[in-house]
């Protein structure tokens, strides 16, 4: 009897369920989310350093032509050719750089050049006052 107890007792346990477990999922779910996050700050704190690397490489052209000393007409001409076409970056600079580099052009590729003329010198004043504006 004893044993027709017990395994009337047993019919009534039921088999094991299976429990859905999710847990793998939200792991990953949560590093995957975690790296995501991790690199789109490293991406704007790498883009704000190049941000500010630019800004400062355009005051350092800037600084460099307005430091040009026009009495050596060649060398001027080179140095403000170089930090001019450098300093070029929008539309309006890109436009007065234009106007200024045939006015320079007479001042290199010969041994021996004349003094900067007026009109050359209003012409990259200009373009270094718009350009100090812009940055």
């Amino acid at each position: 009897m004893n044993e027709q107890n017990l395994t009337a007792q047993l019919k009534d346990i039921k088999p094991l369920l299976e429990i859905p477990d999710s847990s793998f999922y939200i792991y990953w779910g949560l590093i995957g989310t975690g790296v995501v996050l991790l690199l789109a700050i490293l991406f704007f704190v790498a883009k704000k350093l190049w941000e500010n690397r630019k800004v400062n490489k355009e005051k350092q052209y800037l600084a460099a032509l307005k430091a040009i000393d026009w009495s050596d007409s060649k060398k001027a001409a080179y140095a403000a050719t170089h930090y001019a076409r450098l300093l070029a970056t929008d539309d309006r600079r890109k436009e007065l750089f234009a106007q200024l580099e045939p006015l320079l052009e007479k001042y290199k590729y010969k041994k021996v050049v004349d003094k900067v003329d007026q009109k050359t010198l209003n012409q990259f004043n200009l373009y270094v006052q718009v350009a100090d504006e812009s940055i």
